[in-house]
């Protein structure tokens, strides 16, 4: 019988015991194995769920997009030749000699060739036309479609995209399909940032590998290794801190987005993702935004050099701002042009010409987008009593208003000049001025106060202010009417007179100088602004009456209907003055001013509006009357200064002036637009200011930037060519002596016979 020896058994039991050793972690390896499997595929779940709430549901917020009015070129349209070339330089539209392609025009003197983008309409969709759009005296002639000719009843320009209401995550971005962009823009950004996107399955070992490489032997990080799906997963859903445990979640999430989706999806939400700079407190993400941004129109219209331009930005934004550093992206950019050209997708002289083009940035004192808080702030409110509060908070809405950007831009520059101008005695002076369209009834342009972009009180709507003589037509109106025996020839007391009132206080109105004529005709007192001639006429029609007219022409507020009240003890804002003369300018037809015309859902539905009612507040003939003592007013009475400074063109006016001329108003209106306009001091004080050295001198450099359309002088049924003597108005013949030639009614036109004159003999034997 044999034993083992201790040597030997000792030996084995270290065997033994090494082995249960590599066992336990055979097991334990398995074991933990499982559970980092385990927790691997739970969390792959929880990240799917996160992802497919992302990409199945609504991607961004995108925020309400606010359009300008859409320009309307039809034959008689008030535009003329300049202010729709200053429209396309507005829209970013390119002059060129031959127009070829979608975005460019061509112009002689009295025509435009125009190649109009496709765009979303409240109406409908709207394609990409060419058209030839001719000009004459009066505004647009004829509008007629290039490939046949064909007349065109009325064509719309797009209109401009003024802002974005942003959300409270401070980004903002324009969607655009893949489809939309541009083929070289895709190829581009493919070859810089991610050659084998078509091939991996949302990570490149291969290209991680390359990139630590290169980055150890530099001894610093100059090449990424992330594929545009770890960037996409990267922007949606993680931080940018530097961590490994990021990186793998990162590449966690891009395989499951490359298992779930389809590549061209992921190229879109990339495209649409990606974060392209800074606007102020705005993050800009996505090319379409990002080609507004840097250059001013859309990304379909970009250049080689420009599309370039873009995905050279990627790479950092900040770091290659344009205007800090115009010569960092132009090197970058010229770096892409030539990865591009010796990949082939370039050529060689395609390549000469892109790096040789300018970076062609917008001027940066022109704003992405534009500042118009006052006009802003009425947009809101209309939209909140129209559809209410929750609709600004929904995503991809599309809010269509009245604003003419080439009016805006116009009020803006005359207030600003003209405020300078009057306040060099530093009377801290302020404004506000509304701008309506005639046509339309719609808001064309508003300003607050005398810094146009700053976001603080509202003048022009939220100050109530005595209006002074801007009254005054209302009260010649409400005397011209059919049912009256008034006449613009009727003669009117011009002497002292003094009323009482219930309480027995007494008043004296005085006209401007102190001194009065004995007496004037009705048109003389209007066109003179006299005072004394108005309250006797506002007395003898009846207070009450004149308070109607104003009522009944669109004033929202109550009016005491004191004598006063004739002379303008009436307190409004500029808006509320902007409202009724706008009913003056429009043939005597009330209707309430607005700021939007449409809006459509994320579906590009429209939203059900009601339309609002037209009254005929004043008889058309009535205001016919009031229109030609207005443009007298500008020819020969307050307002000369103005028909001066525009000789043959009609325009008509009324300036206004308040108690120690603490308030200068002019409101007026030529073919196209109404301006109601104050100037004055917010403490009410003293401004030497008349309304035709103040106001009106906002008004005149509004016209200087954007030159008038005369007044038409269309007929109205019941109005006719009489003859009145110049000294009683009593209506004559045309060939009696000593009369003048004014428009009457011809209701109440009933000229006497023989000039007033007995018949001598040999006319009663005729």
């Amino acid at each position: 019988m044999t034993t083992k020896t201790p040597q030997k058994n000792t030996t084995s039991r270290r065997a033994r015991s090494r082995r249960g050793l590599l066992g336990h972690l055979w097991s334990l390896l398995w074991k933990l194995t499982l559970v980092g499997l385990a927790v691997v595929t739970f969390y792959s779940i929880y990240l799917d769920q996160i992802i497919a709430q992302k990409f199945t549901g609504q991607k961004w917020h995108l925020p309400a997009q606010v359009f300008s009015r859409s320009m309307a070129l039809y034959p008689g349209a008030a535009v003329s030749h300049s202010q729709l070339m200053a429209e396309l330089k507005l829209l970013g539209y390119r002059k060129v000699a031959n127009p070829a392609r979608v975005g460019e025009f061509s112009a002689s003197s009295t025509r435009i060739e125009l190649w109009r983008r496709p765009f979303l309409h409240p109406e409908g969709d709207q394609l990409a036309q060419r058209v030839m759009i001719s000009f004459d005296s009066n505004g647009v002639s004829a509008v007629a479609r290039m490939e046949d000719k064909r007349q065109l009843a009325v064509f719309h320009l797009e209109p401009v995209l003024l802002d974005r209401i942003i959300a409270s995550d401070g980004e903002d971005r324009l969607f655009v399909p893949t489809e939309e962009m541009p083929e070289f823009l895709v190829q581009a950004l493919l070859q810089v940032e991610d050659r084998s996107f078509y091939e991996h399955h949302g990570v490149n070992p291969i290209a991680i590998i390359r990139a630590a490489f290169v980055n150890l032997t530099a001894g610093r990080t100059v090449q990424g290794g992330s594929t545009l799906t770890q960037q996409l997963a990267k922007n949606f859903f993680l931080s940018s801190e530097r961590s490994l445990l990021r990186k793998v979640r990162e590449a966690l999430m891009a395989v499951i987005i490359d298992f779930r989706y389809s590549k061209d999806e992921i190229l879109e939400a990339y495209l649409n993702e990606v974060y392209m700079g800074q606007d102020k407190s705005r993050a800009v993400h996505g090319m379409g935004l990002a080609s507004r941004f840097y250059f001013g129109r859309p990304v379909s219209e970009l250049t080689l050099s420009q599309q370039a331009f873009l995905v050279a930005m990627i790479k950092g934004p900040s770091y290659y701002n344009p205007w800090r550093s115009p010569e960092r992206i132009q090197e970058r950019r010229d770096l892409v042009l030539r990865l591009l050209m010796d990949s082939g997708v370039l050529t060689t002289q395609e390549y000469k010409t892109a790096v040789e083009s300018p970076l062609g940035i917008r001027n940066l004192n022109k704003p992405a987008h534009q500042k118009l808080p006052s006009f802003f702030a009425l947009v809101k409110k209309e939209v909140n009593e129209r559809y209410g509060d929750a609709l600004l908070k929904q995503s991809g809405v599309k809010i269509y208003t009245t604003l003419d950007p080439m009016a805006q831009e116009a009020a803006e520059k005359a207030v600003t000049q003209t405020l300078k101008s009057l306040d060099k005695n530093n009377k801290s002076l302020q404004i506000g001025m509304v701008v309506t369209d005639k046509y339309t009834g719609g808001i064309a342009a508003m300003v607050g106060d005398k810094t146009p972009g700053f976001d603080g009180y509202n003048r022009a709507v939220e100050i109530r202010r005595p209006i002074g003589s801007l009254i005054k037509p209302f009260v010649y109106a409400t005397a011209l009417a059919p049912e009256r025996q008034f006449t613009l020839a009727t003669p009117l007391k011009d002497q002292p007179i003094t009323l009482k009132n219930e309480q027995g206080k007494t008043w004296s109105p005085q006209n401007f100088d102190k001194k009065f004529s004995g007496q004037v005709s009705l048109i003389t007192a209007l066109k003179k602004s006299l005072n004394v001639p108005t309250v006797n006429l506002g007395i003898a029609v009846g207070v009450s009456a004149v308070a109607d007219t104003l009522e009944r022409s669109g004033w929202q507020e109550p009016i005491n209907a004191y004598p006063s009240m004739l002379l303008g003890a009436v307190s409004g804002s500029p808006l509320m003055v902007a409202q009724v003369y706008q009913t003056l300018a429009d043939n005597g037809v009330y209707r309430k001013l607005t700021t939007v015309t449409a809006v459509l859902d994320a579906d590009k539905n429209p939203l059900p509006v009601t339309r609002l009612p037209k009254e005929q507040a004043i008889a058309p003939e009535t205001d016919f009357l009031i229109q030609y003592a207005m443009q007298q007013v500008v020819n020969t009475g307050t307002a000369t200064r103005l028909g001066n400074a525009f000789p043959g063109v009609g325009l008509a006016g009324k300036t206004g002036t308040s108690n120690d001329s603490r308030d200068s108003w002019f409101a007026g209106f030529d073919e196209r637009n109404v301006a109601a306009i104050w100037v004055g001091r917010d403490d009410n004080g003293k401004t030497s200011l008349y309304g035709s050295s103040g106001a009106m001198a906002v008004y005149l450099a509004f016209l200087k930037e954007r030159p008038p359309i005369s007044l038409r002088a269309i007929p109205v049924p019941g109005v006719v060519k009489g003859f009145f003597d110049r000294e009683t108005g009593v209506a004559k013949q045309a060939n009696c002596s000593n009369v003048d030639a004014l428009p009457a009614l011809s209701s109440s036109y009933r000229p006497i016979e023989n000039c007033g004159e007995p018949l001598q003999w040999w006319q009663k034997i005729l």
